[in-house]
């Protein structure tokens, strides 16, 4: 039953919210991805003399040039995923799925333009490359794993605890 004495522009105002889908609102809240994911970029710089090292260690100085291009490759993967979801998060939920979707596909499209411009290059080694890509995405997302807290009180990277 409606009330009498409401004002008709309020009944037009909950009208126009009514047709409001949620996709079509920004998401609220920090960017919990790109802290994520600068924490991975971190860890990642810390882990890349190891494996610059081994790769040298097994294919020379083609093998480091190949880890560092491909640690870079999978750093700038990570940091330009954070920075497509968290911008598109402010916009629209809606936007937001779609630059998770085609965000991928581009991202893809990306390590596959550094491989194909680098793979006849004397200066590189694909197979350590293509090791180091693929061993450093896993292994970063496994590392952080165990930092990440998943629930709603600390969303995104847990909080450091404290020795007592």
């Amino acid at each position: 039953m409606t009330d009498p004495a409401a004002d008709p522009d309020d009944a037009e105002m909950s009208d126009q919210t009514a047709d409001i889908s949620p996709t079509s609102l920004p998401v609220q809240g920090d960017p919990i991805e790109y802290m994520i994911s600068l924490d991975i970029a971190k860890k990642g710089l810390v882990i890349a003399p190891v494996i610059v090292a081994i790769c040298a260690l097994i294919w020379g100085s083609e093998g480091a040039a190949g880890a560092a291009v491909g640690i870079g490759l999978v750093v700038a993967n990570f940091l330009l995923s954070a920075a497509l979801v968290s911008g598109a998060a402010r916009i629209s939920l809606g936007l937001m799925m779609g630059a998770v979707l085609f965000g991928y596909a581009l991202r893809l499209g990306l390590i596959f333009l550094v491989i194909v411009l680098v793979r006849d290059e004397p200066w590189i080694s694909l197979p350590a490359l293509g090791a180091t890509i693929i061993a450093t995405h896993l292994g970063l997302l496994m590392w952080e794993l165990r930092y990440v807290a998943i629930n709603l009180a600390y969303p995104g990277l847990a909080p450091k605890q404290t020795k007592s």
